[in-house]
């Protein structure tokens, strides 16, 4: 069994609104969510006007859908603040493997298991635009900490997912707090993710952007 490794530090909620790449994404999802809620609330109003029998059955489904939405809209902020990210992830390691014409492409290692359960070991890749605090050169190392890209809580089934990694460095200037948190993660992971740099044109490649790792190849220390 392995168990979830956090990494304390103070965010810099200001900076961090500046240059994560995760706070555009919860804009876009609150965006899209109210767009919802106002179009099923808008159809709800419709639906009621026409007075059939069928018309307020359906109107009720629209309902419980705007409330849903709403829900969304307002909940995603308070649960998705980039502070509370940071806290509840898990400390990963990640490293650059090359650039592209849309940025730098990461390589991160990451047990995708449930907490407390046997390890499932899976290479994750997301592309970034830029990365403070770091050079852009292959095979530098980046600590990261795990998001799930939905923000919702819990996994599904006996893995979690989805998962993208998030630098620590785009929530801190301090550089100190960067080489703090690659120290905490093991030699082993890093050697094993930098052994397995070439497969991250494979990894962005799948559907899913991560590539599970045969467990039986994975290094002593990692098995649980």
């Amino acid at each position: 069994m392995v168990d979830v490794r956090r990494f304390d530090f103070a965010v810099d909620r200001a900076y961090a609104r500046s240059v994560n790449e995760i706070v555009p994404t919860i804009r876009r999802l609150r965006i899209v969510a109210f767009a919802v809620a106002i179009v099923l609330g808008l159809s709800t109003a419709g639906l009621i006007r026409l007075g059939h029998p069928y018309s307020f059955i359906l109107s009720v489904a629209f309902a419980l859908g705007t409330v849903t939405a709403l829900f969304v809209a307002v909940w995603t902020p308070h649960r998705a603040r980039v502070d509370k990210l940071y806290a509840a992830g898990e400390l990963v390691p990640a490293v650059v493997t090359d650039r592209n014409p849309k940025g730098l492409t990461l390589l991160a290692l990451v047990n995708i298991a449930k907490p407390g359960g046997v390890p499932v070991y899976a290479l994750i890749a997301r592309v970034v635009r830029a990365l403070p605090g770091h050079r852009d050169r292959a095979g530098e190392q980046v600590p990261s900490i795990t998001v799930r890209t939905d923000f919702a809580s819990g996994s599904i089934g006996d893995l979690r997912q989805p998962i993208t990694p998030m630098p620590i460095a785009w929530g801190t200037r301090d550089p100190g707090v960067i080489e703090r948190a690659r120290s905490a993660i093991s030699d082993v992971e890093w050697k094993l993710l930098a052994d397995n740099i070439t497969l991250a044109a494979k990894v962005l490649a799948a559907e899913s952007k991560r590539l599970l790792l045969d467990p039986h190849q994975l290094p002593e220390e990692l098995r649980g």
